[in-house]
């Protein structure tokens, strides 16, 4: 993929063909009678078909960031914008609806359910957004087969490697067709082969269009990214094209 060219300050050139679009994004903890500042001001735009990476030290916001684009969390104040929707007002319903039909999420620690089948884990989203038997079942297996698993879907996760639970994961991630994926240190926990695959894919799913957000700590795997954005003490330090 080739690099694209560093875009405008999003706080001055704000983009009708954003996926994400964060202004001035805040959050705070309160610790007794302390506030604590975890972010403090963050503006992003990400546009639809961008691959960008999340880097920073532990304890520089972007965990935090990540939760509030997936809708885990809310600010404390800003704006937040997803495929041109202003979520900060929307309720906890309508915001599973969005993690639910718009996001993929893929994790480091896999979150697979380890007493179902390889299967089953990739079909219950569609069973979440109650997709017929027959339906599911079919798009589950086709998911599988994609990400070249499609000899192990009747195995339980704990008996795969952890590059193959993965594999499974991001199969689940895309059971609703999702336009945006959220992988938090996805390939953390993996050899280097495990590694080069699972970014393989999801460089392939990004040239099908399909926007990534990634938090990482390995420069490596940024390389086919549009843009690293670099976090530090809440703030974001660093753009890199």
């Amino acid at each position: 993929m080739d690099r694209m060219k560093a875009i405008p300050n999003p706080s001055t050139a704000r983009s009708s063909t954003a996926a994400i679009d964060l202004h001035k994004i805040e959050k705070h903890y309160r610790i007794g009678d302390t506030k604590v500042a975890v972010l403090k001001g963050i503006d992003l735009q990400i546009d639809r078909g961008e691959f960008v990476a999340l880097m920073g030290p532990s304890g520089s916001g972007k965990s935090t960031l990540m939760n509030i684009v997936g809708c885990l969390d809310k600010p404390s104040g800003g704006r937040l914008s997803i495929l041109g929707r202003d979520v900060i007002s929307l309720d906890e319903d309508e915001l599973a609806r969005i993690r639910r039909e718009e996001m993929g999420f893929v994790f480091q620690s896999f979150n697979l359910i380890g007493r179902i089948s390889v299967l089953k884990n990739v079909e219950m989203p569609m069973v979440l957004c109650e997709m017929p038997r027959d339906l599911r079942r079919t798009r589950a297996l086709d998911l599988l087969k994609d990400v070249g698993l499609g000899h192990r879907v009747g195995y339980s996760p704990i008996n795969l490697s952890g590059g193959e639970r993965q594999r499974v994961a991001i199969a689940r991630a895309l059971a609703n067709d999702p336009r945006i994926i959220i992988a938090d240190e996805p390939t953390g926990n993996l050899d280097l082969k495990s590694s080069a695959d699972v970014m393989g894919i999801l460089n392939d799913l990004n040239r099908d269009g399909r926007t990534i957000i990634m938090v990482t700590h390995n420069p490596e795997i940024t390389e086919n990214c549009s843009r690293v954005v670099r976090l530090r003490d809440g703030l974001i330090s660093e753009v890199t094209s």
